[in-house]
């Protein structure tokens, strides 16, 4: 009875089942069967561990960023993209990346900013002569930065899993989010330039223009400057700062841009509403897989055979890296790090690996895997959306794989890398 929840949980996720559901279901047999557990022991897990107030900050900022893309923001950051990066080769693919980078700010979804981009710079693109499926592969791969410039949502996630410090980990992710943003405006450029792919225009705009823009768009791209500053100087917790952002974007949103109705209101808390519960119905499934395993003692075991095995701590970091990566081929990585993060993470510890750091690498780990073949669900999301064909999708998005990857591992062996803005705002980590 030991071994049956991983081997039916296995078998589940191959048969397609829902993560959430799979790992709930996997583990009634084995306490219905034990007579030493209560069943209902399985039902406090599964509501208590979605009680904390902490993770009341997880919503508001879904909401925030749902506010947002009704408000008119995504066009006016599109704009300014367009005014930095549009007379480059490659244009509307350097918009196209930039845009991810400015929404990581605002939304903190990939999944949101990839849907949004699939409608607003697709059909140009392709219109302008690029492939269906290269577009679809750019707009894919950029959305994985999204998740990583505050205040993405994993982030969020695995801070208060791991009882780690939001602010700090949100400032973690400016550097990482930045360098994948270069990797890929420079791989966009020689792709382009091998391909003929043109400039969206051919001169730079004037330098008042862009200025114009920049401050049209300037109260969106307060926003995650805005949200770390409140932090740090204690004006709120991490879930009273996630009802200020929703607050702050649904002012700006009707009464500075003036793009947003009240009839958008329902689609919006509807929205809100079911990524919030894809989330939460998620971390419900991990708390109860992660009861059956300290029941059954799994992480004491796992860390006994991780510090025979591993010598140091960048060893157990190459491990912790490829063991992500491979989880996040066939599960969604969200999921992955929930079940994943409170195993790992307590031997990364006692080996002197820092926790801010740690949960860095473990969503930027998370992002990568959603581009990543067989499963990536970017991949369906993008390829269903623009109706083009998923194997040559995943072609064309290997090459922006592999930049992930570089960055991933420049992050994970030079941690100031995601450090250094941290111990700049906060003094220590």
């Amino acid at each position: 009875m030991i071994y049956y929840p991983i081997i039916i949980l296995a078998v589940m996720f191959i048969l397609g089942m829902p993560v959430s559901f799979a790992m709930i279901l996997c583990v009634l047999p084995y306490f219905y069967f034990d007579p030493n557990s209560a069943m209902t022991v399985v039902v406090q897990k599964l509501v208590g561990g979605c009680e904390s107030f902490s993770l009341a900050a997880i919503p508001f900022f879904i909401v925030a960023g749902s506010i947002m893309n009704y408000a008119g923001i995504s066009e006016r950051l599109l704009k300014l993209a367009d005014a930095l990066v549009g007379h480059l080769t490659g244009g509307l693919g350097q918009c196209n990346i930039l845009l991810s980078t400015l929404m990581g700010g605002i939304s903190g979804s990939g999944a949101a900013d990839a849907a949004m981009e699939c409608k607003l710079l697709v059909p140009e693109m392709v219109k302008r002569g690029y492939s269906v499926e290269y577009s679809a592969a750019v707009t894919a791969a950029s959305a994985c930065i999204t998740p990583i410039i505050p205040p993405g949502v994993g982030l969020v996630v695995y801070a208060c899993i791991m009882q780690v410090s939001v602010g700090k980990l949100l400032c973690a992710g400016y550097i990482p989010g930045l360098m994948m943003c270069v990797g890929m405006l420079l791989l966009n450029y020689f792709i382009s330039k091998k391909r003929g792919y043109k400039a969206a225009r051919d001169h730079m705009l004037p330098g008042r223009e862009i200025l114009k823009l920049f401050l049209d768009a300037l109260w969106a791209l307060f926003l995650p400057f805005g949200l770390v500053l409140a932090l740090r100087i204690g004006i709120c917790t991490p879930t009273e700062g996630g009802a200020l952002m929703a607050l702050y974007s649904l002012l700006v949103g009707k009464f500075v841009y003036k793009d947003l109705k009240l009839r958008d209101l329902p689609k919006i808390m509807l929205d809100g509403g079911l990524n919030t519960a894809t989330i939460m119905l998620i971390m419900a499934g991990a708390n109860v897989l992660s009861h059956y395993m300290s029941w059954e003692r799994i992480p004491f075991y796992l860390t006994q055979s991780l510090t025979s095995f591993c010598t140091n701590k960048y060893m157990f970091l190459l491990l912790s890296m490829i063991l992500l990566l491979v989880l996040g081929m066939f599960m969604d990585g969200m999921a992955a790090m929930i079940v994943v993060a409170p195993l790992l993470a307590p031997v990364g510890q006692a080996m002197g690996v820092n926790m801010v750091h740690y949960g860095l690498i473990m969503c930027l780990n998370c992002a990568i895997g959603a581009i990543s073949p067989p499963f990536g669900n970017y991949n369906f999301l993008v390829a269903g959306t623009v109706k083009c064909s998923t194997s040559k999708l995943v072609k064309e998005i290997i090459p922006y794989v592999l930049v992930c990857v570089a960055v991933l591992a420049l992050c994970t062996y030079i941690p100031a890398l995601v450090t250094i803005i941290p111990q700049l705002v906060y003094g220590a980590v």
